[in-house]
Protein backbone atom coordinates (compact mmCIF):
# COMPACT_ATOMS: atom_id res chain seq x y z
CA UNK A 1 0.00 0.00 0.00
CA UNK A 2 2.88 2.39 0.84
CA UNK A 3 6.33 1.92 -0.65
CA UNK A 4 9.29 4.18 0.21
CA UNK A 5 12.63 3.71 -1.56
CA UNK A 6 15.82 5.67 -0.84
CA UNK A 7 13.92 8.71 0.42
CA UNK A 8 16.13 11.73 1.19
CA UNK A 9 15.16 15.24 2.26
CA UNK A 10 17.47 18.22 2.72
CA UNK A 11 16.49 21.59 4.22
CA UNK A 12 19.31 23.70 2.84
CA UNK A 13 22.42 22.15 4.35
CA UNK A 14 20.45 20.21 7.00
CA UNK A 15 19.79 16.55 6.26
CA UNK A 16 16.38 15.67 7.75
CA UNK A 17 15.76 12.28 6.11
CA UNK A 18 18.73 10.17 5.03
CA UNK A 19 18.11 7.53 2.34
CA UNK A 20 15.34 5.56 4.09
CA UNK A 21 13.30 2.68 2.66
CA UNK A 22 10.30 0.82 4.08
CA UNK A 23 7.05 -0.85 3.04
CA UNK A 24 3.61 -0.81 4.64
CA UNK A 25 1.22 -3.57 3.62
CA UNK A 26 -2.52 -3.14 3.22
CA UNK A 27 -4.42 -3.42 6.50
CA UNK A 28 -1.42 -2.82 8.77
CA UNK A 29 -1.32 -0.38 11.68
CA UNK A 30 2.29 0.81 11.69
CA UNK A 31 3.89 2.87 14.42
CA UNK A 32 6.45 5.36 13.12
CA UNK A 33 8.67 6.08 16.12
CA UNK A 34 11.56 8.35 16.84
CA UNK A 35 12.81 11.10 19.15
CA UNK A 36 11.98 14.73 18.43
CA UNK A 37 13.81 15.91 15.31
CA UNK A 38 14.33 12.38 13.98
CA UNK A 39 12.55 13.04 10.67
CA UNK A 40 9.10 11.58 11.43
CA UNK A 41 6.96 14.57 10.48
CA UNK A 42 9.08 15.34 7.43
CA UNK A 43 8.61 11.81 6.13
CA UNK A 44 4.84 11.94 6.69
CA UNK A 45 4.57 15.31 4.93
CA UNK A 46 6.32 13.80 1.92
CA UNK A 47 3.94 10.81 1.95
CA UNK A 48 0.98 13.18 1.95
CA UNK A 49 2.36 15.50 -0.75
CA UNK A 50 2.83 18.48 1.57
CA UNK A 51 6.59 18.47 0.89
CA UNK A 52 8.63 17.32 -2.10
CA UNK A 53 11.46 14.88 -1.54
CA UNK A 54 15.02 15.81 -2.48
CA UNK A 55 15.49 12.34 -3.94
CA UNK A 56 14.00 8.86 -3.79
CA UNK A 57 10.68 7.38 -4.79
CA UNK A 58 7.43 7.13 -2.79
CA UNK A 59 4.20 5.49 -3.91
CA UNK A 60 0.89 5.35 -2.04
CA UNK A 61 -1.77 2.91 -3.23
CA UNK A 62 0.24 2.54 -6.43
CA UNK A 63 0.46 6.28 -7.17
CA UNK A 64 3.67 8.32 -7.19
CA UNK A 65 3.59 11.23 -4.74
CA UNK A 66 5.45 13.50 -7.14
CA UNK A 67 3.84 12.72 -10.49
CA UNK A 68 0.34 11.80 -9.25
CA UNK A 69 -0.06 13.97 -6.16
CA UNK A 70 -3.76 14.68 -6.67
CA UNK A 71 -4.57 10.97 -6.83
CA UNK A 72 -2.42 10.31 -3.76
CA UNK A 73 -4.38 12.96 -1.84
CA UNK A 74 -7.61 11.17 -2.75
CA UNK A 75 -6.25 7.95 -1.26
CA UNK A 76 -4.97 9.48 1.99
CA UNK A 77 -6.54 10.95 5.09
CA UNK A 78 -3.93 13.06 6.91
CA UNK A 79 -4.10 14.34 10.47
CA UNK A 80 -1.14 16.67 11.12
CA UNK A 81 0.44 17.16 14.52
CA UNK A 82 -1.20 20.59 14.87
CA UNK A 83 -4.69 20.39 13.41
CA UNK A 84 -5.50 23.63 11.50
CA UNK A 85 -8.95 24.80 12.58
CA UNK A 86 -11.00 28.00 12.24
CA UNK A 87 -12.05 28.86 15.82
CA UNK A 88 -15.03 30.95 14.75
CA UNK A 89 -16.60 28.13 12.72
CA UNK A 90 -18.84 25.43 14.14
CA UNK A 91 -17.81 21.79 13.90
CA UNK A 92 -20.44 20.85 11.31
CA UNK A 93 -19.70 23.95 9.24
CA UNK A 94 -16.01 23.06 9.13
CA UNK A 95 -16.64 19.45 8.21
CA UNK A 96 -19.10 20.44 5.45
CA UNK A 97 -16.52 22.91 4.15
CA UNK A 98 -13.80 20.25 4.15
CA UNK A 99 -16.16 17.81 2.44
CA UNK A 100 -16.66 20.33 -0.37
CA UNK A 101 -12.88 20.74 -0.71
CA UNK A 102 -12.65 16.96 -0.95
CA UNK A 103 -15.03 17.03 -3.96
CA UNK A 104 -17.59 14.94 -2.12
CA UNK A 105 -20.84 15.44 -4.09
CA UNK A 106 -23.25 17.87 -2.45
CA UNK A 107 -25.94 15.20 -2.01
CA UNK A 108 -23.47 12.97 -0.13
CA UNK A 109 -21.83 15.53 2.14
CA UNK A 110 -24.28 15.36 5.05
CA UNK A 111 -24.01 11.58 5.16
CA UNK A 112 -20.20 11.77 5.06
CA UNK A 113 -20.09 14.37 7.84
CA UNK A 114 -22.54 12.44 10.03
CA UNK A 115 -20.58 9.23 9.56
CA UNK A 116 -17.23 10.84 10.42
CA UNK A 117 -18.69 12.69 13.41
CA UNK A 118 -20.21 9.51 14.79
CA UNK A 119 -16.99 7.50 14.35
CA UNK A 120 -15.02 10.17 16.24
CA UNK A 121 -17.59 10.56 19.07
CA UNK A 122 -18.55 14.10 18.07
CA UNK A 123 -22.29 13.39 17.89
CA UNK A 124 -22.74 11.22 20.97
CA UNK A 125 -23.22 10.96 23.88
CA UNK A 126 -23.36 14.77 23.52
CA UNK A 127 -23.75 16.46 20.14
CA UNK A 128 -20.65 18.62 19.68
CA UNK A 129 -21.19 19.38 16.00
CA UNK A 130 -23.01 22.65 16.74
CA UNK A 131 -20.22 23.93 19.01
CA UNK A 132 -17.74 26.57 17.87
CA UNK A 133 -14.27 25.15 17.38
CA UNK A 134 -12.74 27.80 19.62
CA UNK A 135 -14.85 26.50 22.52
CA UNK A 136 -13.65 22.90 22.26
CA UNK A 137 -11.11 21.20 24.49
CA UNK A 138 -7.86 19.89 23.03
CA UNK A 139 -9.26 16.38 23.00
CA UNK A 140 -12.31 17.33 20.97
CA UNK A 141 -10.18 19.36 18.55
CA UNK A 142 -8.11 16.21 17.94
CA UNK A 143 -11.33 14.33 17.23
CA UNK A 144 -12.38 16.99 14.73
CA UNK A 145 -9.01 16.64 13.00
CA UNK A 146 -9.45 12.90 12.74
CA UNK A 147 -13.02 13.33 11.48
CA UNK A 148 -11.65 15.57 8.71
CA UNK A 149 -9.21 12.84 7.70
CA UNK A 150 -12.06 10.29 7.55
CA UNK A 151 -14.54 12.37 5.55
CA UNK A 152 -13.80 10.80 2.16
CA UNK A 153 -13.28 7.32 3.69
CA UNK A 154 -9.70 6.94 2.36
CA UNK A 155 -7.92 3.57 2.27
CA UNK A 156 -4.82 5.10 3.96
CA UNK A 157 -4.73 7.12 7.19
CA UNK A 158 -1.60 9.00 8.25
CA UNK A 159 -1.78 10.34 11.79
CA UNK A 160 1.00 12.54 13.15
CA UNK A 161 1.04 12.53 16.98
CA UNK A 162 -2.75 12.01 17.27
CA UNK A 163 -2.74 11.83 21.09
CA UNK A 164 -0.48 14.80 21.81
CA UNK A 165 -1.98 17.02 24.50
CA UNK A 166 -4.71 14.54 25.47
CA UNK A 167 -5.43 13.41 29.02
CA UNK A 168 -5.14 9.69 29.94
CA UNK A 169 -8.84 8.99 29.39
CA UNK A 170 -8.81 10.69 25.98
CA UNK A 171 -5.64 8.81 25.01
CA UNK A 172 -7.34 5.51 25.82
CA UNK A 173 -10.35 6.48 23.70
CA UNK A 174 -8.11 7.50 20.80
CA UNK A 175 -6.20 4.21 20.96
CA UNK A 176 -9.46 2.28 20.78
CA UNK A 177 -10.63 4.33 17.82
CA UNK A 178 -7.36 3.81 15.94
CA UNK A 179 -7.54 0.05 16.48
CA UNK A 180 -11.09 0.12 15.18
CA UNK A 181 -10.05 2.15 12.13
CA UNK A 182 -7.33 -0.41 11.43
CA UNK A 183 -10.04 -2.94 10.54
CA UNK A 184 -10.89 -0.96 7.39
CA UNK A 185 -7.85 1.23 6.72
CA UNK A 186 -4.07 1.08 6.44
CA UNK A 187 -2.75 3.32 9.23
CA UNK A 188 0.61 4.97 9.88
CA UNK A 189 0.75 6.40 13.38
CA UNK A 190 3.61 8.72 14.30
CA UNK A 191 4.53 9.10 17.95
CA UNK A 192 7.35 9.11 20.48
CA UNK A 193 5.08 7.66 23.22
CA UNK A 194 6.03 3.99 23.33
CA UNK A 195 3.11 2.74 25.41
CA UNK A 196 0.74 4.27 22.87
CA UNK A 197 2.13 2.51 19.83
CA UNK A 198 2.83 -0.78 21.62
CA UNK A 199 -0.86 -1.09 22.51
CA UNK A 200 -2.09 0.08 19.12
CA UNK A 201 0.27 -1.02 16.35
CA UNK A 202 1.14 -4.44 14.92
CA UNK A 203 4.39 -3.27 13.29
CA UNK A 204 6.94 -0.60 14.25
CA UNK A 205 9.48 1.50 12.34
CA UNK A 206 12.04 3.38 14.46
CA UNK A 207 13.80 6.35 12.90
CA UNK A 208 16.71 8.25 14.46
CA UNK A 209 18.90 10.99 13.00
CA UNK A 210 17.01 10.67 9.71
CA UNK A 211 17.71 6.95 9.25
CA UNK A 212 15.75 3.77 9.87
CA UNK A 213 17.21 2.28 13.04
CA UNK A 214 14.98 -0.80 13.39
CA UNK A 215 11.75 -2.40 12.16
CA UNK A 216 9.63 -5.27 13.42
CA UNK A 217 6.72 -6.19 15.64
CA UNK A 218 6.76 -4.90 19.25
CA UNK A 219 7.59 -8.43 20.43
CA UNK A 220 10.45 -8.82 17.97
CA UNK A 221 11.99 -5.50 18.99
CA UNK A 222 11.74 -6.29 22.70
CA UNK A 223 13.61 -9.54 22.10
CA UNK A 224 16.45 -7.62 20.46
CA UNK A 225 17.32 -5.64 23.60
CA UNK A 226 21.02 -6.17 24.26
CA UNK A 227 22.44 -7.14 27.63
CA UNK A 228 21.66 -9.86 30.16
CA UNK A 229 18.22 -10.96 31.25
CA UNK A 230 17.38 -10.67 34.95
CA UNK A 231 15.64 -13.07 37.28
CA UNK A 232 14.19 -11.98 40.63
CA UNK A 233 13.66 -14.64 43.31
CA UNK A 234 13.11 -14.77 47.07
CA UNK A 235 14.27 -17.85 49.01
CA UNK A 236 14.36 -19.05 52.64
CA UNK A 237 16.02 -22.09 54.18
CA UNK A 238 19.71 -21.28 54.49
CA UNK A 239 22.07 -18.43 55.25
CA UNK A 240 22.31 -15.66 52.67
CA UNK A 241 25.86 -16.57 51.60
CA UNK A 242 24.93 -20.23 51.17
CA UNK A 243 21.86 -19.37 49.09
CA UNK A 244 23.64 -16.90 46.82
CA UNK A 245 26.70 -19.14 46.46
CA UNK A 246 24.66 -22.17 45.41
CA UNK A 247 22.68 -20.13 42.89
CA UNK A 248 25.85 -18.50 41.55
CA UNK A 249 27.23 -21.96 40.70
CA UNK A 250 24.34 -22.76 38.36
CA UNK A 251 25.54 -22.96 34.71
CA UNK A 252 22.88 -20.53 33.45
CA UNK A 253 23.81 -17.81 35.97
CA UNK A 254 26.30 -15.00 35.32
CA UNK A 255 26.06 -12.89 38.49
CA UNK A 256 24.03 -12.84 41.71
CA UNK A 257 23.24 -9.99 44.10
CA UNK A 258 21.67 -10.87 47.46
CA UNK A 259 19.67 -8.71 49.90
CA UNK A 260 18.08 -9.79 53.19
CA UNK A 261 14.37 -8.85 53.44
CA UNK A 262 12.56 -9.86 56.64
CA UNK A 263 13.85 -13.41 56.94
CA UNK A 264 13.91 -14.01 53.18
CA UNK A 265 16.86 -13.64 50.85
CA UNK A 266 16.08 -11.67 47.69
CA UNK A 267 18.35 -12.57 44.77
CA UNK A 268 18.81 -10.54 41.59
CA UNK A 269 20.23 -12.99 39.06
CA UNK A 270 21.72 -12.03 35.71
CA UNK A 271 22.22 -14.50 32.88
CA UNK A 272 23.00 -14.31 29.18
CA UNK A 273 20.32 -12.71 27.05
CA UNK A 274 19.05 -16.03 25.64
CA UNK A 275 19.30 -17.95 28.94
CA UNK A 276 16.41 -18.51 31.34
CA UNK A 277 17.55 -19.61 34.79
CA UNK A 278 14.06 -20.13 36.26
CA UNK A 279 14.06 -23.91 35.84
CA UNK A 280 17.54 -24.26 37.35
CA UNK A 281 16.67 -22.08 40.36
CA UNK A 282 13.38 -23.91 40.97
CA UNK A 283 15.06 -27.31 40.73
CA UNK A 284 17.84 -26.21 43.11
CA UNK A 285 15.32 -24.90 45.68
CA UNK A 286 13.37 -28.18 45.52
CA UNK A 287 16.51 -30.27 45.98
CA UNK A 288 17.70 -28.17 48.94
CA UNK A 289 14.27 -27.98 50.56
CA UNK A 290 14.26 -24.17 50.43
CA UNK A 291 11.05 -22.18 50.49
CA UNK A 292 10.46 -20.11 47.35
CA UNK A 293 8.21 -17.04 47.49
CA UNK A 294 8.92 -15.31 44.19
CA UNK A 295 10.40 -16.30 40.84
CA UNK A 296 10.00 -13.97 37.88
CA UNK A 297 11.99 -12.99 34.85
CA UNK A 298 12.53 -9.38 33.86
CA UNK A 299 12.93 -9.01 30.10
CA UNK A 300 14.02 -6.01 28.11
CA UNK A 301 11.24 -3.51 27.45
CA UNK A 302 10.44 -1.71 24.23
CA UNK A 303 11.55 1.47 25.98
CA UNK A 304 14.96 -0.10 26.68
CA UNK A 305 15.32 -1.01 23.02
CA UNK A 306 14.15 2.41 21.83
CA UNK A 307 16.65 4.27 24.02
CA UNK A 308 19.47 1.94 23.04
CA UNK A 309 18.87 1.90 19.30
CA UNK A 310 18.33 5.66 18.99
CA UNK A 311 21.47 6.31 21.05
CA UNK A 312 23.50 4.03 18.77
CA UNK A 313 22.07 5.73 15.68
CA UNK A 314 22.90 9.19 17.05
CA UNK A 315 26.47 8.06 17.76
CA UNK A 316 26.82 6.83 14.18
CA UNK A 317 25.39 10.12 12.92
CA UNK A 318 27.97 12.03 14.95
CA UNK A 319 30.73 9.88 13.53
CA UNK A 320 29.55 10.55 9.98
CA UNK A 321 29.55 14.29 10.64
CA UNK A 322 33.06 14.10 12.08
CA UNK A 323 34.25 12.28 8.96
CA UNK A 324 32.71 14.97 6.76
Amino acid sequence: MIDVKNLTKWYGNILAVDDISFHVSQGQIVGFLGPNGAGKSTTLKILTCYLPATSGKVTVAGHDVLGESLEVRRQVGYMPESVPLYPEMRVRELLMFRAALRDIPRKDRKVAVDRAAERCWLSQPEDMTSRRLGELSRGYKQRVGLAEALLHDPPVLILDEPTIGLDPAQIREMRGLIRQLGEDHTVILSSHILAEVEQTCDHLIIIASGRIAATGTPGELRQRVLGPSRLITELKGAEQDALSGAVANLPSVRTVEAVKTGGWTRLVIESDRDADARTDVFTLAAEKGWKLRELRREVGSLEDFFVQITYEQNVKFGERLAQG
